[in-house]
This record gives structure tokens, C-alpha cells and sequence, in this order.
């Protein structure tokens, strides 16, 4: 217990530095895989690679096409012209809220999201590529079609609600975002034909990251090593955090060993010293009740405590440490006693 707090600091840095350190390598990785997958506009091109592939797969490959929805795609809520397949519909709450130190500050809270999509492709001219579990992908760009604030207006007994409560409501925010029909979008993943000769785009099997974006690869590595490099710095600066409480720990651990080793040491030499001078000034000639019971030799010199029975010299109370000679009752504690 004496070094809890710096264990549970360092335990907390300890999670914290291996989700990011996780989160680098996972970035790093993306960034070999995206450099390492052949990029093709969608055409005839990709069932001709597919023909050359032993398992009629591509494990990873960048295609770029149109969006095209599968059948009836879905309307804008705040503006119907607009269609798309993917539909992100959230709702979040502003509030004023009272932190422990009794200021007021902005917080946000998502009350509500959903998703909406419908089966859609990526096309050019007259071929086409089935997207997969879209919203299965790392990175889903979405254009935001709509982002609306509506303050709320409350009342005296509002005011005074959320002054006991501490949580005062400034407005919701509805925010509708959209992949829309006809985007130039790029997808990552792995591409496969079923049996019916349906091209499709899905997450890899072998957990490769799949994207759909609208942004060149380029632009997609610049971000991916951002990323990386944003990762790394938090390694290097929760591993220095975690290297330097871990030092304090030692460092304390180290003091209060040492510290105990010189204890013991002069604990030791005190008895020694004590053991000594007992032996210099002992009394040859005793009466029979001054005698150790148990050597019968040396005189009385220990009390046994809690029963109070002075029977033992220093030399046999070393061996003698669960019962009393005497009454048998358990021995608490040890001290030096003279008979005079």
C-alpha cells in the first residue's frame, strides 16, 4: 500500500501508452498497405487481374469509380433533391454545465445517431464494382448536407432547475451527413467475384484497414502519417511519463531497502553488543529460581509477554518462539528482564 498511487499512475500510463503504441503500428501498417495496393480506375482491367489470381481474389487494391445506388437511393431529409446510399443522421445536446470547481463551461452531448444505407457501386461506364459493408470502413468521408442550431429558450423555473442541478440546455444540433449519388469516390479493400461474375469491394479478411474516400491516395498517406506521427509523439511522451514514474518507484523502493538494511544492521548489532555485555556481567552463583528453565545454566533475562513469565535467558529465547516453557500460553512479544 505504501506505493499504491504511483502504481495505479503508472498502470494508467501503462494502458494509455499501449492503445497508442497499438494505434502506430496500426497506422504504420496502413500506410505499407496502401503504398504496397495497385490502384485501377474501375473497368474491364480489374476481371482480367482477377482471371490471373490463383483464388479469384485481390487481397488489396485501390479502385477509384461513381457512386451509383443499387436500386431506390436515399433522399435528404432537409433537402430532398439531394440523394445518396450512405446517411448519417446525428443529434447533439449543448449544455452549460458546473464542474466540481464551480465554474460553468460548454459541453456537448450526442443524444441520437443513426445510420441509414442501401446496396450502391462504384462505376465507370459500364462497369461497376459492389461496395460491401460500408460503413465497416476506417475512413468514410461523407459530405455534410445539412447543420442546423436551434438555441432553446428556457424558462424562470428552467433557470432555476438547472442552477440546483447544475446543467443549464443552450440548444440541440441536428446534423445530416451524406455519401452522395454520383461522388467520385476511392475504395481500398479486397476485391472478390462471386459466382453470379459480381465484381465486389470488401473489408480484407486479414484485417487490412478499408477505406472509401474522396481523396486522392496521396492525400490519404499525408493524413495516415499524421496520424502516425501524432501516435508517436504520444509513445514517446506517455513512455517517458511511464520510464520516469517507474523511476520514482525504484527509487523509493530502493531508499526504504536501504533504509531497513541499516535497521536490521544495527538491530542486530545492538543485540550482539547487548548479548555481549549480558555475558561479561552474568552471575555464576544463582539460586535454583533465578535459573533458565531451559538450560538450567544461564540466569533469567526474558520476559515473555502477554503472560508475564520471566524463565528464559537471551541464548535460549532465540529458539523459543511459539509457546511459553511454562504455562504454554502464546508468546506476543519479547524484552529484556533483570532478576535481582
Amino acid at each position: 500500500m505504501d506505493y499504491l498511487g504511483e502504481i495505479v499512475a503508472l498502470g494508467i500510463d501503462s494502458i494509455i501508452f499501449g492503445v497508442c503504441l497499438k494505434q502506430y503500428f496500426h497506422c504504420k501498417n496502413a500506410i505499407t498497405a496502401v503504398k504496397g495496393a495497385e490502384f485501377h480506375e474501375v473497368g474491364q482491367q480489374l476481371g482480367e487481374l482477377l482471371d490471373k489470381s490463383s483464388d479469384n481474389k485481390i487481397d488489396y487494391i485501390a479502385i477509384r469509380g461513381i457512386v451509383k445506388p443499387l436500386g431506390k437511393p436515399l433522399n435528404s431529409i432537409n433537402n430532398k433533391k439531394l440523394t445518396g446510399v450512405v446517411q448519417k443522421l446525428k443529434i447533439k445536446e449543448h449544455v452549460i454545465a458546473r464542474t466540481t470547481a464551480g465554474f460553468w463551461s460548454d459541453q456537448e452531448r450526442t443524444v441520437h445517431k443513426v445510420y441509414n444505407t442501401v446496396p450502391f457501386s462504384l462505376q465507370h461506364g459500364s462497369y461497376s464494382v459492389e461496395v460491401l459493408e460500408p460503413l465497416s470502413a476506417d475512413i468514410l468521408d461523407l459530405d455534410v448536407v445539412s447543420n442546423t442550431f436551434e438555441p432553446s429558450v428556457p424558462s424562470f423555473a428552467d433557470h432555476l432547475w438547472g442552477f440546483f442541478t447544475g446543467v443549464r440546455q443552450r440548444g440541440l444540433q441536428s446534423t445530416e451527413e451524406l455519401l452522395r449519388e454520383g461522388a467520385v469516390m476511392t475504395g481500398i479493400g479486397e476485391l472478390t467475384r462471386t459466382k453470379s461474375k459480381t465484381l465486389t469491394l470488401q473489408p480484407p479478411l486479414n484485417g487490412t484497414p478499408f477505406y472509401l474516400t474522396s481523396m486522392s491516395i496521396s492525400s490519404l498517406l499525408r493524413k495516415l502519417d499524421e496520424r502516425k506521427r501524432t501516435y508517436r509523439l504520444l509513445c514517446l511522451m506517455f513512455g517517458a511519463i511511464g520510464v520516469l514514474i517507474g523511476g520514482i518507484v525504484f527509487r523509493r523502493y530502493w531508499k526504504d531497502r536501504t533504509e531497513q538494511r541499516l535497521a536490521e544492521d544495527l538491530r542486530q548489532s545492538l543485540a550482539a553488543s547487548r548479548k555481549e555485555r549480558r555475558q561479561r556481567v552474568r552471575d555464576t552463583d544463582l539460586r535454583e529460581d533465578q535459573l533458565c528453565v531451559v538450560c538450567r545454566t544461564n540466569p533469567r533475562e526474558i520476559i515473555l509477554l502477554p503472560c508475564g513469565h520471566v524463565c528464559l535467558c537471551e541464548d535460549c529465547s532465540d529458539d523459543i518462539t511459539s509457546d511459553c516453557p511454562v504455562c504454554r500460553a502464546p508468546i506476543a512479544q519479547k524484552a529484556a528482564a533483570y532478576i535481582i
